[in-house]
């Protein structure tokens, strides 16, 4: 259930857990940002929702979306429920799509002790940290009545054996 505002109603739970997407079904729409700030956020959240609807597709947590940025363009992931598309912005995504999950309570400004922190779960367990994904489960409309600013942090990462005997040792 998606909230009024567009929030997830409901979102996983992954708070220092390791999920593995591989192959997963989702819907990735191309967004524009510039120096990792997302232009039009808003919008293209507006633009992903109304393709969906319009493919009639499912998705696993309504309302639940994977961001990441760069320099000049980033990219929107809503996780689907299994099943088929013709649409250009469908895909199954990779077969090492391992995520590690944190959640930050809090806003944007306050999120570096958090990726830090994630981080050096991360490559104490011998894993190499890859790109980020945020995932924002309230936004300023919702974030009182829900309990403050939430944000999920999600580290790609991959396995390392030069990394993991380094940590043995």
């Amino acid at each position: 259930m998606m909230l009024e505002c567009g929030c997830p109603g409901e979102y996983p739970d992954w708070h220092k857990q390791d999920v593995d997407l591989a192959h997963h079904t989702a819907h990735a729409l191309p967004i524009a940002s510039f120096l990792h700030m997302p232009l039009s956020y808003e919008t293209y959240k507006q633009r992903q929702q109304n393709e969906i609807e319009q493919l009639e597709l499912r998705e696993r947590w309504p309302g639940f979306a994977l961001t990441r940025t760069g320099w000049l363009r980033g990219k929107m992931i809503r996780l689907l429920e299994k099943g088929e598309s013709p649409s250009r912005h469908f895909l199954h995504l990779p077969a090492d799509f391992q995520l590690q999950g944190f959640l930050h309570e809090g806003g944007i400004g306050t999120l570096r002790t958090s990726v830090r922190e994630q981080q050096m779960l991360l490559l104490d367990s011998g894993r190499m940290p890859k790109e980020m994904y945020l995932a924002y489960l309230t936004c300023p409309t919702c974030c009182d009545t829900r309990g403050g600013e939430r944000i999920l942090l999600l580290r790609r990462w991959r396995s390392s054996r030069r990394l993991a005997a380094k940590t043995q040792q």
